[in-house]
């Protein structure tokens, strides 16, 4: 069956700007998505979940929500979306769930009538099925989705979740810096378990009237950038976690292929590759995140945000008051500025700017330029017949891309990889067929809790 994006929305890589999307997008308390400027999106994760203090996990997000509506009336800010990541504990009590939806929501609808400030809630629930479990744990899974109810039910704006179907196959061959077992994680795995998922995650926004938001490639994209490391410190090549993110690309698109609208969630980096095949809005994170993870795209990965958020910060408590005030306060300015550069007429003048500082510096901070995220796109949905050569072709641009560059500064063993890995992408089968078999054998020998069933193989 053909899949359904098979062109690009966006026409040239200048269309790919902070605050404007092709399809921006109205929802929660007169929130605007995509329309001409950015919106803070606030992440912050709860001492009580950390500390195991489940009864009082309800009452922290009470007072973070408390805390941050007092801030941005102070500020003045003008637009916000909180952004509550439920863990494995919340996830597995549906009703909690629900409850702390619905006092958060309840929060927002107060503060937004006393303030004049626009608000979203999105709610993230946790991938809590575990493969190692017969049929990739229908349980949990079934749980999760009594958990997207109660969001949904009680105040939920924007769905989300960090999906981790093939994340067994992949973990074994990051390390290893096995192509073919990357492709078939992402390429094959992944996409199986998305459709499914996202099929059910859009039905119940579907009914509940709220909006499908996306998923990530968080467990895969972030993982490689995390091995990779910083300069002169990584595990795996920078060119393969280059090549990780662009093949990731083709993954995440699944869950808008099933009806997902964006906005697109932040930490997934390679959300500018999907504005630029959708249109729709989406949420990134950068030098703002630094609380969560180092990264070397700290400035280029704002360059076509519409929300820009601070990926996560434990709810502690500093000098200008909690973690999360003093976030939001950071995104904030962060804003203010890419929103004057929209009203001035200036906006691809700062996207410049920022895509500047960081293109050349890395293969992974290359890869989410405009120009290039925008090739990568454009060259992945050439192939509208399966994933499989989706995530191929996503890769092999992204490759070309790099190798090709004059202004990216590679080291020799760098550029010996990146030979090395087109070799590996030019064996590997043009067809689905000649490579499923063989991959699912190998890995059902290699990888234990790799059940091919859980996947329909």
């Amino acid at each position: 069956m053909p899949l359904k994006f098979s062109g690009m929305a966006t026409l040239s890589p200048s269309d790919l700007v902070f605050g404007t999307s092709k399809r921006p997008l109205s929802y929660g308390i007169g929130l605007k998505i995509g329309s001409g400027h950015v919106v803070p999106e606030l992440k912050y994760f709860t001492k009580s979940a950390s500390q195991g203090r489940t009864e009082d996990i309800k009452n922290e997000v009470v007072q973070i929500t408390t805390d941050v509506l007092q801030r941005a009336s102070e500020l003045g800010v003008p637009s916000l979306q909180l952004d509550t990541e439920f863990t494995f504990v919340e996830t597995s009590r549906p009703t909690m769930v629900g409850e702390i939806t619905s006092a958060q929501k309840a929060l927002l609808e107060k503060g937004c009538r006393e303030s004049g400030i626009s608000a979203g809630l999105r709610t993230t629930i946790a991938d809590m099925r575990d493969p190692r479990r017969d049929g990739f744990d229908p349980d949990s899974r079934a749980r999760m989705m009594e958990s997207f109810e109660a969001a949904a039910s009680n105040g939920a704006d924007v769905l989300s979740i960090e999906s981790e179907g093939g994340k067994d196959v992949f973990n074994h061959a990051v390390v290893r810096q096995d192509l073919a077992g990357v492709v078939f994680a992402l390429g094959v795995l992944a996409p199986i378990d998305m459709a499914r998922l996202w099929k059910d995650i859009v039905g119940i926004a579907t009914r509940a009237g709220v909006i499908p938001g996306g998923d990530t490639a968080c467990a895969f994209g972030n993982t490689a950038l995390r091995l990779a490391g910083g300069v002169g410190q990584m595990t795996i090549s920078h060119i393969f976690a280059a090549v990780v993110r662009a093949m990731s690309a083709s993954r995440s698109l699944v869950a808008y292929e099933e009806g997902a609208t964006g906005p697109g969630k932040d930490c997934g980096y390679e959300n500018v590759i999907l504005k630029a095949i959708t249109g729709f809005p989406m949420s990134m994170e950068g030098k703002t995140s630094a609380s969560a993870h180092s990264s070397l795209v700290g400035n280029v990965s704002a360059a076509a945000c519409d929300l820009w958020s601070n990926e996560q910060v434990q709810n502690d408590r500093m000098f200008s008051g909690s973690a999360p005030q003093a976030f939001l306060e950071m995104l904030h300015y962060d804003t203010k500025l890419m929103n004057q550069a929209q009203k001035d007429g200036k906006a691809l003048v700062l996207r410049d700017l920022l895509v500047n500082s960081d293109k050349f510096s890395d293969p992974q901070a290359f890869v989410l330029s405009p120009d290039v995220a925008w090739s990568i796109g454009e060259s992945t949905v050439t192939e509208s017949d399966d994933q499989y050569r989706r995530t191929v072709k996503a890769g092999q641009k992204a490759l070309d891309l790099i190798l090709a560059s004059e202004g990216l500064a590679l080291s020799e063993s760098e550029r010996r990889f990146g030979l090395r890995l087109r070799r590996a992408f030019s064996s590997l089968p043009g067809e689905l067929d000649d490579f499923v078999p063989k991959m699912t054998s190998t890995y059902r020998a290699k990888v234990a809790s790799f059940r091919p069933k859980d996947y329909g193989l």
